[in-house]
């Protein structure tokens, strides 16, 4: 198998993986949200911390989607 780049072992896994699958659309629901508080003029002290929780778990969502490539490409040398 030759080597994908990363938007097309993306689009494998996309097709392939449900744990991946399943961290990309929790990956984008996140950033949904967090658009939505970065949109408005100011934040409450309990929206601050919402939007610091929201982006720590999009981060360990990411995280976690590097770590999949990453293991598919380590059993998938050539």
């Amino acid at each position: 198998m030759e080597r994908l780049n990363d938007a097309e072992l993306k689009a494998h896994l996309m097709e392939n993986d449900d744990e991946f699958r399943a961290l990309v659309n929790q990956h984008c629901e996140l950033d949904k949200r967090l658009l939505d508080l970065e949109s408005r003029p100011r934040l409450t002290a309990e929206e601050q911390m919402e939007e610091v929780r929201l982006k720590k778990l999009k981060l360990r969502a990411k995280d976690q989607m590097t770590e999949i490539m990453s293991r598919y490409r380590a059993q998938h040398v050539m």
